[in-house]
């Protein structure tokens, strides 16, 4: 067992080449693969590394990039009228979900309190699965894109809410200030990222744009900079990296900064699903009552329900069936955020370890039955057929 760097990033990279090489001969999803990973490796596995928590955080980085990379595709005008669409299907969606988890949970025995954070986690979809396994080249899936990054980005404000009522649940100092940054930090991060790239980044690019090495650090520099700056204004990482995308996107080189951070954005979203195995500890299904009954059927009740409705939600606001179905399909999972939410949860004392783990593991098996599902029928940076394999 060891806490290098070096071992740790050899561990992930080598054992990920070996992993993805078996599952593509074997026809199978390489995100899949990259969990396995996580699982024999990881600290409740051989133990070849304990400190998943590094890991977690390297992690956390590749999120806020492909956060960035979403917004650069997305114009705000569009951004806009998208939110305007998806408000109610959000909304609808977000509470069915939280209802329907909560009263199976409560079904299931456990405290109210603990059905209403199992339910919480219940309401957002996976914005790493959803869009990582989405292509980008056809018409089709760039309007499927910003349908998804829409419902997914009101989906976290809604998480951001849960995770400060959370706070205030566990006794934690949350005052007025905190709540009134909350509901102004939104704001304020916008009007600051439409401020500064129209008076400063667009004339740094309009001057430096042939120099590439600047273009990446001063790229790099906005994403991470509005990504700390909104932490401090009560949101989350990934709202400040998304916001600093969308601000970028009127700039002419959007699309040469979308392309050259594309391989980092993926160094660090292998790191990710490796960390998603690595720090799930298998021995809460010892007692298959108490955890993974419940988390199988959680599971089922995403991943049947979730593609329906939001396929009639999205009929009934004009999309095409083809386009509403696959919406629906892609947004069948529980999110990276409800894993968040788990722990935080524990951590405060708002919830049992078995109800921790319930969240863990039913997030766990969305997340793998999800990808399968794209993969094995519908166009996919990594789908199994050959026909449906698009960048």
């Amino acid at each position: 067992m060891t806490d290098d760097i070096v071992f740790s990033i050899f561990l992930i990279f080598t054992g990920a080449a070996i992993f993805a090489t078996a599952s593509l001969f074997a026809r199978q999803t390489m995100l899949v693969a990259y969990i396995a990973l996580g699982l024999m490796v990881g600290p409740y596995g051989f133990g070849l590394m304990s400190d998943v928590h590094m890991v977690q955080e390297i992690a956390h980085i590749g999120i806020i990039f492909l956060l960035f990379l979403l917004g650069l595709n997305l114009i705000p005008q569009k951004l806009v009228a998208l939110l305007r669409k998806t408000s109610i299907i959000t909304g609808i969606t977000s509470g069915t979900f939280a209802l329907g988890g909560a009263l199976i949970s409560h079904l299931l025995g456990f405290s109210f309190a603990e059905s209403l954070v199992i339910g919480a986690a219940m309401m957002f979809s996976s914005t790493i699965i959803g869009l990582k396994l989405l292509p980008t080249t056809v018409l089709h899936h760039q309007i499927t894109g910003e349908l998804m990054i829409s419902i997914l980005l009101l989906q976290d404000l809604i998480a951001i809410v849960i995770l400060l009522l959370i706070e205030l649940q566990s006794g934690a100092q949350v005052g007025t200030r905190e709540i009134i940054m909350l509901l102004l930090g939104l704001p304020a991060l916008i009007g600051f990222a439409v401020l500064f790239e129209r008076y400063v980044l667009s004339m740094l690019f309009a001057r430096f744009d042939q120099i590439q090495e600047y273009v990446f650090l001063v790229v790099i520099g906005w994403c991470l900079g509005m990504a700390e700056f909104a932490t401090l204004l009560g949101l989350s990482h990934e709202t400040g990296a998304f916001i600093a995308g969308v601000a970028a996107a009127a700039s002419p080189i959007s699309a040469f900064v979308a392309e050259i951070l594309k391989p980092l954005r993926d160094f660090f979203l292998v790191i990710f699903f490796f960390s998603v195995g690595a720090a799930y500890d298998w021995r809460a299904l010892t007692d298959p009552l108490a955890v993974l009954l419940p988390a199988l059927l959680l599971a089922g009740f995403a991943l049947l329900l979730k593609p329906w409705l939001f396929r009639v939600l999205l009929l009934r606001a004009g999309e095409k069936p083809v386009r509403a179905k696959e919406v629906g399909v892609r947004m069948a999972n529980v999110s990276e955020f409800s894993l968040l939410i788990a722990v935080l949860a524990l951590s405060a004392g708002v919830i049992g370890a078995d109800a921790s783990y319930v969240i863990q593991t039913t997030t766990l098996l969305t997340f793998i039955a999800s990808s399968y599902w794209i993969v094995l029928f519908y166009p996919s940076p990594m789908a199994v057929k050959d026909e449906l394999r698009q960048p």
